[in-house]
């Protein structure tokens, strides 16, 4: 019988990060899951720490193109109902995590997307601030016009309407991956908690503006370019408030 929750996690070099994913899925008082790592042939100690943390984790290590093709193959390979991407270094909120979404899936008769808040930790795993973005407790499809309005960690997908990642999209095709799992949603469930730690690694300027203009491109084709423009117009005083943010915790 296959499992509920199928945890996706991709690695590369990650030894120092992963740790802490294991350790939080290994605590999770709800046992009907799947752990797989997708790991891109490390060339560090990222298997062995994989392999060694629960012998319920299941890993795989070979080259890949990049991070959303590591993903899709995380898709090829999970058995789940539903699919959780957590990422090395940031982790289930608490142990009963796993169960909170559990319950919502059974209380709303098994929906598209469940999905909750994420919160933003250091390396010691103290919060240290929350997200830019609070996840609406209504959402859908034209939500994401507002931006990625939930971390993809916290956004818990049914695996029969969760596509391939589309690879021509090199630093936003989880925002793109979301919006088609929300086309294809007839309902979404809003866990009243935090249930993602995603784990803060300093500000990042490298490919920022690229990564920006994709996701431009993204939003003028599922809500069309003046929406578009329109919206980044309004996005600029939380752009700056997020940079400024991201500033004074690194």
């Amino acid at each position: 019988m296959n499992p509920l929750f199928s945890i996706i996690t991709v690695t590369y070099n990650a030894e120092n990060t992963l740790p802490a994913t294991v350790d939080s899925v290994r605590q999770q008082t709800f046992t009907d899951y799947e752990h797989l790592v997708i790991d891109g042939k490390s060339k560090d100690r990222t298997v062995e720490i994989a392999t060694d943390a629960h012998p319920r984790i299941k890993v795989t290590s070979e080259p890949d193109s990049g991070l959303y093709d590591a993903m899709n193959k995380g898709l090829d390979r999970a058995c789940g109902k539903y699919l959780i991407f957590l990422n090395a270094g940031d982790s289930f909120h608490s142990p009963d995590t796993l169960a909170k979404i559990a319950d919502a899936i059974i209380a709303n008769n098994y929906p598209g997307i469940v999905y909750g808040q994420t919160d933003i930790v250091d390396s010691q795993r103290r919060k240290i601030a929350d997200r830019h973005l609070t996840a609406p407790q209504s959402l859908d499809y034209k939500s994401f016009a507002d931006g990625m309005v939930v971390c993809h960690q916290a956004f818990v997908t049914l695996a029969r309407i969760a596509p391939q990642f589309n690879l021509k999209y090199r630093f936003s095709a989880d925002y793109e991956w979301c919006i088609r799992c929300l086309q294809h949603s007839r309902k979404n469930v809003y866990v009243g908690d935090t249930i993602i730690d995603y784990l803060f690694e300093g500000l990042t300027t490298a490919n920022r503006r690229k990564s920006l203009t994709e996701r431009f491109r993204i939003m003028a084709r599922y809500y069309g370019v003046l929406p578009t423009v329109w919206n980044h117009l309004r996005f600029l005083p939380r752009f700056v408030a997020r940079t400024n943010q991201e500033k004074k915790l690194s």
